[in-house]
């Protein structure tokens, strides 16, 4: 998956907007799938990226979190969180299946399907760069913008 194109898609954002991954081409693109808005580690990962925005807008980077929420739960964790970047909604975990992220848990003993918290970092080209799988939300963020820094002195 590292150096191949990123699959594109389209999904609607938290205003109800639809919007496609080629929408930021040119940019540097977090792309990072979560379980669920307002759940303690969906907050402390979205938490992470909105404190460091500053950092990453000098990066040219463009952070986009996509789960299974409505656009209105998306609206919601948005204004609560105080979040500025994009969230889009995947209902039908269409673009989550596209991204394999889409897995059996095992949640206290009892199987079920859902999200695999998991970041793609993907090139201003649309080239997934990086990939980050079962990822802890603290220090997340930082991670990646370290990792956007040392990928851009290699291109330079």
């Amino acid at each position: 998956m590292i150096g191949n194109p990123a699959p594109d898609f389209a999904l609607k954002d938290q205003a109800g907007k639809l919007r496609s991954l080629s929408d930021w081409r040119g940019s540097w693109i977090v792309l990072y799938f979560y379980p669920k808005d307002m759940t303690s580690g969906c907050t402390l990962e979205a938490q992470e990226f909105r404190d460091h925005e500053y950092e990453l807008d000098d990066l040219g980077a463009e952070v986009v979190g996509v789960s299974a929420d409505s656009v209105k739960s998306h609206k919601d964790f948005c204004d609560n969180q105080n979040l500025a970047f994009t969230l889009l909604s995947d209902p039908d975990g269409e673009v989550c299946r596209m991204y394999d992220v889409w897995r059996e848990k095992n949640v206290f003993g009892a199987k079920t399907a859902g999200i695999e918290r998991t970041t793609f970092l993907i090139d201003p080209e649309g080239k997934i760069a990086k990939l980050y799988s079962n990822v802890k939300p603290m220090g997340h963020a930082m991670k990646v913008i370290e990792d956007i820094k040392g990928l851009e002195k290699k291109v330079n």
